[in-house]
């Protein structure tokens, strides 16, 4: 099953709802990895061979961060003021997806509808 990363952005509740559905979670907050850059926190997901979970849009960007060689990247979208459950309605939409497909190598942006899928070999 896929190794996960979650970033400081999102909460115990994201955590523990993919925990609940049966992924290996780690966080940046248990990690005490706060406020660490962009670029170290995808260094620190690559070598731990765990796909990155943010809802950092700075993560979208595949020339900032190369997805071919990654255990993947995916982002979570939502409307600006959204409540705290479409959060967690994307996470649910990101579960199942990673359920069905490998994340390794893409960029996936997930919404609470669906999930579009970016490979390395499209940047």
């Amino acid at each position: 099953m896929t190794r996960l990363k979650l970033d400081e952005n999102l909460g115990a509740a994201a955590t523990a709802a993919l925990e609940r559905s049966g992924f290996d979670v780690s966080t940046v907050l248990r990690q005490k990895l706060e406020g660490t850059s962009d670029e170290n926190l995808f260094a620190v997901c690559r070598s731990e061979g765990r796909c990155l979970v943010t809802l950092d849009l700075d993560f979208a960007n595949p020339l900032r961060f190369p997805v071919e060689n990654s255990p993947g990247i995916c982002v979570l979208r939502y409307a600006p003021l959204s409540a705290h459950s479409t959060i967690l309605a994307a996470i649910a939409t990101l579960a199942t997806a990673l359920r069905a497909n490998a994340v390794a190598g893409q960029l996936w942006i997930v919404s609470p509808e669906r999930v579009r899928a970016y490979s390395g070999e499209e940047s």
